[in-house]
């Protein structure tokens, strides 16, 4: 009986604000950033794939991680947009937990990958006689796989454990979307025990691929110290610059989020935290990797003018 009546809360998305002018503001500002981080990352896939230069392994990777950011923005702002224009903020228990199982699932799969993409660079700085044949491409499409197998296993667990607990009072989610803190302040009575389950869960996820990319990095740094050229040396960690500000970035503010006691959140100070690695760091993605690498500013070159030349 507990579960059926559950089952049937309808939640309310509290947002933003509540004056629509400030709304309409916040729709414009939103939709720019969702066509923007659609638009670059699709740019980035277009570009990786029509350039035989760029079918290397980082650049696999790559591919990935822009398809990724299109999905985990997806799940968020056209709902969000949505919401902006509309008086009914509503969703429903199974659409809550289906945002919260996908926004999940590709932010622990990026988790993942980004840890991917550290050992593919520490192969190349580390191994660079041996890279193809260690990074070839069945090891790729391993890695790959692994990332998003264990983003899927990660967002089914935390979303079935969540949503199987009894819901009362206030159905009022206080953020923009269904993130975990938020949807867990609603649950009936004690929830420690859920709390420290989730924030360990969440801990092994984030903090796993974290340490194999702090790992990877100081070998890395071990090897380019041992470069004996300034321009060997700036060469070599101008590979990983990209990376690590993606990296810096995504588990920045992650690590802030979901690791740490509901005692510490704060509603407002968390949503806006939301809003930048939800929304933010996705669009700054393929700006990042398009201005710091020569390579992919060479391709998108060609690419223009393949598009726009007149013999086209």
């Amino acid at each position: 009986t507990t579960g059926n009546k559950t089952s049937a809360i309808v939640f309310v998305i509290l947002g933003f604000s509540h004056r629509p002018d400030v709304n309409i503001i916040i729709f414009i500002l939103f939709l720019c950033i969702y066509i923007m981080t659609v638009l670059g990352n699709l740019i980035i896939l277009l570009v990786i794939n029509m350039d035989p230069v760029l079918h290397t392994p980082m650049y696999f990777f790559l591919r990935n991680l822009s398809f990724l950011e299109i999905c985990y923005t997806s799940v968020t702002l056209p709902r969000v947009l949505v919401n902006l224009l509309s008086s009914d903020t509503s969703i429903s228990f199974a659409g809550c937990a289906a945002q919260m199982y996908f926004f999940l699932f590709f932010g622990a799969t990026e988790c993942c990958l980004l840890a991917a993409m550290a050992y593919d660079r520490y192969r190349a700085i580390c191994n660079p006689l041996h890279y193809m044949d260690i990074m070839n491409k069945k090891v790729c499409m391993q890695l790959a796989a692994s990332s998003w197998i264990c983003g899927n296993l990660v967002a089914l667990g935390h979303t079935t454990f969540i949503f199987s607990l009894p819901f009362c009072g206030s159905n009022v989610i206080n953020h923009f979307f269904c993130e975990i803190q938020p949807v867990l302040m609603l649950v009936c009575g004690d929830t420690y025990w859920n709390e420290l389950q989730i924030i360990l869960a969440a801990a092994f996820v984030i903090l796993m691929p974290f340490l194999l990319i702090v790992v990877s990095y100081g070998l890395i740094i071990s090897s380019i110290l041992r470069i004996k050229s300034a321009k060997g040396r700036y060469k070599a960690f101008s590979t990983c610059f990209s990376h690590l500000i993606v990296v810096t970035l995504f588990y920045g503010t992650a690590v802030f989020i979901y690791i740490r006691p509901k005692s510490s959140y704060s509603l407002d100070v968390d949503k806006v935290l939301s809003l930048f690695y939800s929304v933010v760091t996705p669009i700054l993605n393929p700006v990042i990797y398009s201005l710091r690498n020569r390579e992919v500013k060479m391709a998108l070159f060609k690419m223009r003018m393949k598009l726009f030349s007149p013999n086209s």
